[in-house]
């Protein structure tokens, strides 16, 4: 009966791990996973329009899943090197091209030791850097950030969920954009799902804008705030909208009882109202609605010369795509026309069935030609038009 016994118990491990090696599979399958990490996929671009691989091997992740996976995020050119953050590794990188081939030739760790690091941007001999828990500045020494001159802006950001932070500096203020704890629920904290200005050096902080769950992305153009917005979760394949916000501040931009252009959300909100909620005077309602899911992040105006007259002054956004709906989606950089608000398809093909070989995050123009990150595959891209 012992012989019997040990013989049993390897059967029973065997079959134990082969179920987990099936399951291991079908979340493979269904988030999708990384099968081209050396050659370019076959990305669909408008006529006349190329893209390369600017640079490559900046953190990969081979299992892609939701929210940031292992590669560069959020991106900053000055002088002509291209900075990246790698949150994973609690990095920002310098992407240089010595030969001026319009492709990297070198990268190197500007700055590391940072806690899950996403936002950049440089102002006035500073590079202001957004962590999960906290906003710093450093100035550059020999190429490298000079860790003497560190300091500490803003400290004691709640932390978890949504822990990407961006940082902005425009019109002499500091904005930073902190994401929701929760898919949805009352904030206790109102630094969450709200974009917060302080003074450049973190005094004076204040709420600017609240009601955006997770804003990853804004810029600033003609005066004005542009964000991207990550709907909530479980409502549908197809509601409720992903966003592009105009944020002014002192307004409310709904989440978590309204989203879109002004729709009561009565699977969260269960109170019984006179009127719409999501009409009082401080609500705003969105500037854009994009497809449900879509994951929006980056986003950039076209402010170059070189694409066509179609293109320029319009906003680009990259799409990182889907992870809770049935057919996925996303996974893609759209166009938008700002007069129009007609939302066009770019840049495809980062998606192939079920199988995911990139996921856009951040998008810049730089000399004329747009550069997308893609943290899943690693790399950063060049999209430039030859005509």
């Amino acid at each position: 009966m012992k012989s019997k016994s040990k013989t049993r118990k390897p059967v029973a491990l065997m079959v134990a791990l082969m179920l987990v090696l099936v399951a291991i599979i079908a979340l493979f399958y269904r988030f999708g996973f990384n099968l081209s990490n050396t050659g370019l996929p076959d990305i669909q671009l408008p006529p006349g329009f190329k893209i390369e691989v600017y640079a490559d091997d900046i953190g990969t992740s081979y299992l892609s899943s939701p929210g940031p996976n292992a590669g560069p995020r959020m991106m900053l050119v000055k002088d002509n090197v291209l900075f990246a953050s790698v949150p994973s590794e609690g990095k920002i990188v310098a992407i240089k091209d010595g030969n001026a081939g319009k492709k990297a030739d070198r990268a190197y760790t500007f700055i590391e030791g940072l806690n899950t690091p996403h936002g950049i941007d440089f102002f006035d001999g500073w590079f202001y850097i957004a962590e999960e828990n906290r906003a710093v500045r450093v100035r550059e020494k020999g190429g490298v950030a000079d860790m003497n001159t560190l300091q500490v802006l803003v400290d004691g950001l709640p932390a978890g969920d949504h822990f990407t932070r961006t940082i902005k500096i425009y019109n002499n203020s500091l904005f930073l954009s902190v994401g929701s704890s929760c898919n949805v629920c009352i904030e206790s904290d109102e630094r969450r799902a709200a974009i917060t200005v302080c003074n450049l050096d973190g005094t004076n902080c204040r709420t600017f804008a609240r009601g955006l769950r997770n804003a990853v992305g804004f810029v600033f153009q003609d005066g004005r705030m542009y964000a991207t917005e990550n709907g909530r979760d479980w409502l549908g394949d197809d509601a409720p909208p992903d966003e592009i916000n105009i944020v002014e501040e002192g307004r409310n931009y709904g989440w978590p009882t309204c989203f879109g252009k002004n729709i009561h959300d009565t699977d969260f909100d269960k109170n019984t109202y006179i009127r719409n909620p999501c009409m009082e005077p401080f609500e705003a309602e969105s500037f854009a609605d994009l497809q449900a899911h879509s994951a929006p992040l980056g986003l950039a105006f076209y402010n170059g010369d070189r694409f066509p007259e179609k293109y320029r002054g319009g906003l680009f956004v990259a799409f990182h795509g889907s992870w809770n709906r049935d057919e996925p989606t996303g996974y893609k950089i759209v166009s938008i026309d700002m007069k129009s608000l007609a939302v066009e398809d770019f840049a495809t093909g980062w998606l192939r069935g079920n199988t995911v070989l990139g996921r856009p995050v951040d998008i810049i123009v730089w000399n004329g030609d747009m550069y997308v990150s893609d943290d899943n595959a690693g790399r950063i891209y060049r999209i430039y038009y030859q005509g």
